[in-house]
């Protein structure tokens, strides 16, 4: 038995906002399925765990959409006792005028409505069916009146309550550019290094690039690059975390110079090497390869 696996199940009322949730946990770092019948959860749950780690935090949506969900619900979570030590079971609810208009809006069709029910009889039939397995949760959560920002502080703050360690995974990619070629039309943060020595106007240099040791000595060795970066290193220290708090899973840093061949893949491949050592980066040299005849 794994004690350090996180296992969250969520239920609930039907246009709730459980998908929502999934996706909240699925930009937090957990493995996520929807829509899993209640006889596959142990199995899913035992698979992860065989994984060596790989999968340590999952997260799964079992609901009324299964025709067995009711009728094996109860059992399949007292099997899940013997597999792992403590679970969360999020239960999702909301007021019956909040469900018709969300069901109006998207025109999705509830799983019970059907044999001439309207949909206000079906929330309240699936009330009904629900309100044994409400009685089991850990959380129950009322989305009548939350915003997706506060839904994602909700699941957050009560899977730290749990006891439950978050690896909120920011992905990073940096791209080197040129100016000439234009912007990368995705960038978040964009920063021009037009100002540091052309290794361009060096005839030894110019048919090289940034990933060569010549032309990264030309760059670093100067004073104001050295400065430049120790400047840029601290900022990205401070913005980053700022970032991850507002819930950004993933942040594109664009570094560019006129031709995008020298001083730009410099620059992007010393943030790469210092932003590696607490994130996954990517780099990416859009103009590396550009004529610079």
């Amino acid at each position: 038995m794994r004690n350090d696996f996180q296992l969250i199940i969520i239920t609930g009322l039907s246009g709730a906002g459980k998908s929502q949730v999934l996706h909240i946990l699925e930009d937090s770092g957990f493995f996520c399925v929807d829509n899993l019948p209640p006889n596959l959860i142990p199995t899913l749950v035992d698979l992860c765990m065989n994984t060596d780690g790989k999968i340590s935090q999952v997260a799964l949506v079992s609901d009324i959409r299964s025709e067995e969900f009711l009728q094996n619900f109860r059992d399949v979570l007292n099997d899940l006792k013997k597999i792992i030590p403590k679970y969360i079971l999020l239960f999702l609810e909301a007021d019956e005028e909040v469900l018709i208009r969300r069901y109006n809006e998207t025109r999705r069709r509830h799983p019970l409505l059907k044999e001439g029910r309207s949909i206000l009889e079906s929330i309240r039939l699936e009330k009904e069916r629900l309100n044994d397995i409400r009685s089991l949760a850990t959380y129950i959560i009322d989305t009548s009146k939350t915003t997706t920002k506060e839904l994602k502080e909700i699941i957050l703050q009560y899977i730290e309550d749990f006891g439950y360690n978050l690896k909120i995974n920011l992905n990073i990619t940096i791209y080197s550019f040129g100016f000439k070629y234009g912007i990368p039309l995705d960038s978040h943060l964009i920063f021009d290094v037009r100002f540091l020595p052309n290794p361009f106007y060096d005839p030894n240099l110019r048919k090289l690039s940034g990933l060569d040791k010549e032309v990264k000595n030309f760059v670093l060795e100067r004073k104001e690059t050295q400065e430049f970066l120790n400047k840029l290193k601290n900022l990205l220290d401070f913005l980053i975390p700022l970032y991850q708090e507002e819930g950004k899973t993933y942040l594109n840093i664009s570094i560019g110079c006129t031709g995008g061949r020298h001083r730009a893949v410099v620059i992007a491949e010393e943030l790469k090497d210092y932003l590696s050592s607490k994130y996954y980066v990517k780099v990416f040299h859009r103009d590396i390869d550009k004529d610079v005849s």
